[in-house]
């Protein structure tokens, strides 16, 4: 594919995972009461954030060029302190803390992301120069973190290295990669048959109480009884995750649409539509998010317009000081 191409790619991949991480977060609170909401939840974090990873890795080849951590700091961690402080008002202001407190070393709920992404990029100085060994290492490392009881949200450390071998995936697929998956025959078609049979397979087989492993914000003792096979089920997870990813990729066009560019702009959708889906289940009556649960058109149909609305140019305009610090 063309420069062109290939950014109209990826910007749909990320419009795409961007409307998933805004749909995963308004049908979580309906889907330990409806099986169909559950079995969407669980193939859409299986694989969205890790997705995303891999695509931050994949944009992450310049991490030696000088001034690329000051890059990274200003682009990532400054926001990460200033909507990290945002949460601690709003949550207060909303009763769900009875104390204002500013704590920076346990984020706020999405606020995980940008941690992880930061300590990714610290990470690739490491790792990144044994390229293939590097990806195996990270990997039994993302794997043996769970047997480490501690281990949980304090830094994001838990999500860091669980996460991080899809990031430095990324970061070693080259855009001759991208062209032989572009480039499988029938790939629509595989794509389709991967993600109907990860939907198929989580509406029949996923356990209720797996959600967690999901996730990767704690041990495996703090999902549960703590077994020597845990890591064999982390392991398995990387695979199948991996090749929902794929699928996922199989699918999406290259071409440019008009909602292609709010894939340059998931970072505004990211972290502004916690305030609208906390803003609704704090002040919506029990009748009204009932009825929103069992009406999937709906459902569906909310996270497209928020997506649309914070990825617009004119909320861009306004709230870039925060987020990209730029007036």
């Amino acid at each position: 594919m063309s420069a062109s191409q290939r950014s109209s790619y990826f910007d749909n991949a990320k419009f795409i995972l961007i409307y998933l991480v805004v749909l995963g977060h308004l049908i979580s609170p309906f889907k330990s009461q409806d099986n169909f909401l559950f079995t969407l939840y669980t193939v859409i974090f299986l694989f969205h954030m890790p997705a995303f990873i891999l695509i931050s890795g994949y944009f992450s080849k310049g991490y030696k060029k000088k001034g690329h951590l000051l890059k990274s700091f200003k682009k990532i961690l400054v926001p990460y302190f200033i909507f990290q402080s945002i949460y601690s008002i709003y949550y207060y202001c909303t009763g769900e803390e009875s104390k204002l407190t500013f704590n920076y070393l346990e984020p706020h709920w999405t606020l995980w992301f940008l941690l992880s992404l930061f300590f990714c990029n610290l990470l690739l100085h490491l790792f990144a120069r044994f390229r293939w060994a590097g990806l195996a290492a990270a990997s039994v490392i993302g794997i043996g973190i769970g047997y480490w009881d501690d281990a949980g949200s304090y830094l994001s450390l838990s999500r860091t290295f669980v996460f991080f071998p899809y990031f430095l995936l990324g970061h070693l697929l080259e855009p001759q990669h991208l062209q032989k998956i572009r480039n499988i025959p029938h790939g629509s078609v595989i794509g389709i048959f991967i993600l109907s049979a990860a939907l198929l397979a989580a509406g029949f087989s996923f356990p209720k109480d797996a959600v967690p492993w999901l996730l990767g914000d704690t041990s495996y003792a703090g999902m549960g009884a703590e077994h020597w096979f845990d890591g064999l089920i982390r392991l398995g997870q990387y695979g199948l995750t991996i090749i929902v990813i794929l699928g996922f990729f199989l699918l999406i066009p290259s071409k440019g649409y008009k909602w292609t560019n709010i894939g340059e702009r998931t970072l505004y959708v990211y972290l502004l539509h916690g305030f609208i889906i906390k803003t609704m289940e704090v002040f919506a009556s029990d009748n009204v998010l009932e009825w929103l649960a069992g009406n999937y058109l709906l459902l569906i149909a909310v996270p497209l317009g928020i997506c649309l609305f914070l990825g617009s140019y004119y909320i861009r305009k306004f709230t870039k000081p925060i987020i990209e610090l730029r007036f």
